[in-house]
């Protein structure tokens, strides 16, 4: 809602200084997918990547931020779509500090991961497409989520009775139930040397990692 008597002020540090100052480019890398795809442990491995190797990272993890920022939201469409709004504004001004933000949320709607990647920069907003067959996330199931769902004492649980919209040009997709966690981290960090994200260059993660 706006406000015409609320005007934005402008500060001499600006997000171009912040980034010079961590010798790196601010990006948010939003990682999609159903629950239990593997988007936060991914999420968490890249980040203790990035980190060792002298980046200034944050993760933003769905379920983290639901005990906080997004507690009083529940899971109807409406409360998603207000959850992923709330998150990409958070997402926006770390970019803004001059971080490599990862975020980590089902964000099952593209409207949704469309409008956080409009209120970015150009350029600032990498989609992970953290793919994983809907078989595989039930046997996974590490929060006996799906088996709530599926006796109905979870509603509107997504990929049970509340659609996924798998993204159709994500930047980055990973078959998260065909390759390992490393192989996936690997996949990440040589795309975002090809873009010129690592400033300083990268070291492959070990297979066996």
């Amino acid at each position: 809602m706006s406000n015409s008597n609320i005007v934005w002020h402008s500060h001499p540090v600006d997000q171009q200084t912040r980034s010079d100052q961590k010798t790196q480019r601010p990006l948010v890398i939003w990682f999609t997918g159903l629950s239990a795809s593997g988007k936060s442990t991914i999420a968490g491995a890249l980040e203790q990547i990035l980190t060792g190797q002298g980046y200034h990272t944050y993760l933003l993890d769905g379920d983290n931020v639901r005990h906080g920022l997004c507690n009083d939201l529940g899971f109807s469409d409406q409360d998603r779509q207000e959850n992923i709004r709330r998150v990409g504004e958070v997402a926006k001004l770390m970019a803004d500090a001059g971080l490599i933000t990862l975020a980590a949320f089902i964000s099952p709607f593209r409207d949704d991961r469309r409008l956080v990647r409009k209120i970015l920069p150009e350029g600032q907003f990498i989609e992970v497409y953290v793919d994983a067959n809907l078989e595989v996330c039930q046997t996974r199931d590490p929060k006996g989520l799906y088996a709530k769902a599926q006796r109905g004492e979870i509603k509107q649980f997504t990929g049970i009775d509340s659609p996924y919209e798998a993204p159709e040009k994500p930047e980055v997709h990973i078959q998260a139930d065909q390759i390992s966690v490393a192989e996936a981290v690997n996949h990440l960090l040589s795309y975002l040397h090809e873009i010129g994200a690592l400033q300083a260059g990268y070291e492959p993660v070990a297979l066996g990692a």
